[in-house]
């Protein structure tokens, strides 16, 4: 049986390839309500799996401001009957990052520089979106924007979000991993270094069977006045904020 999210993974990748005969349309807005919460103060709430659900962190959470270029690469074993059956499939999807205050701003770009995808997350809502003729194909923003905190907000602010499910979030030696009720790891995060934008990073999703590379290809950073302030406290630079 093919997983929903992992066809999914793979529609939103696919679409670079769909974008060279779209590139003169328009952008069109997504409905990106929760499927089980539909109260305006709960949009920040994602399914995390078929029965679980979880509150995303505050864009401000992440401590810092930030303005990444970045380049996603994900590859998945093809599911299509056929030859090709179990064959790696690999495409890119050029993004832009934005976190200032407690605004978060996500764009993603064709190869042809197309942008097909728009996401914003503030006054914990998230807004979206797509190309027009691709409503149907991207995964739920709410999805790609978890897996994006995930990768980068600081696991403190994750453990209140997930402790009422009884998951958490693990670090150590640049590794972290989501880890289910069960014992279970769903997802594991390798680190090349710190800061971790400074190095490739790599989300393998043990369950659905997917790799995601993130590979930062330029950024600027500076740390929230709260954040400063809590680093000089500390006795920490800015740099080490970005981790």
């Amino acid at each position: 049986m093919k997983p929903k999210k992992l066809t999914a993974l793979a529609n939103l990748v696919g679409t670079v390839i769909l974008t060279t005969s779209l590139s003169a349309c328009s952008l069109q807005p997504v409905s990106t309500q929760p499927a089980i919460d539909t109260d305006a103060q709960a949009q920040n709430r994602v399914m995390i799996n078929d029965r679980q659900v979880v509150t995303l962190p505050t864009p401000a959470e992440l401590g810092y401001s930030i303005h990444a270029s970045q380049l996603i690469s994900a590859q998945w074993r093809s599911q299509q009957d056929g030859a090709n059956k179990g064959a790696k499939q690999q495409q890119q999807l050029p993004v832009q990052l934005e976190v200032k205050n407690n605004s978060l701003q996500l764009a993603g770009f064709s190869s042809w520089g197309t942008r097909i995808l728009t996401l914003s997350y503030q006054d914990q809502r998230i807004d979206a979106s797509v190309l027009t003729g691709l409503e149907t194909t991207l995964p739920q923003p709410e999805q790609v924007l978890f897996n994006l905190m995930l990768t980068l907000w600081p696991v403190s602010s994750w453990q209140p979000q997930l402790a009422p499910i009884g998951w958490q979030l693990t670090e150590s030696h640049l590794v972290r991993r989501l880890i289910n009720a069960q014992g279970e790891t769903v997802v594991e995060i390798q680190y090349q270094t710190k800061p971790y934008l400074n190095g490739d990073i790599i989300f393998n999703h043990k369950q659905l069977g997917y790799q995601i590379t993130i590979k930062t290809l330029n950024y600027q950073s500076s740390p929230e006045p709260a954040a400063a302030s809590k680093a000089n406290k500390a006795g920490t630079t800015p740099n080490e904020l970005n981790q």
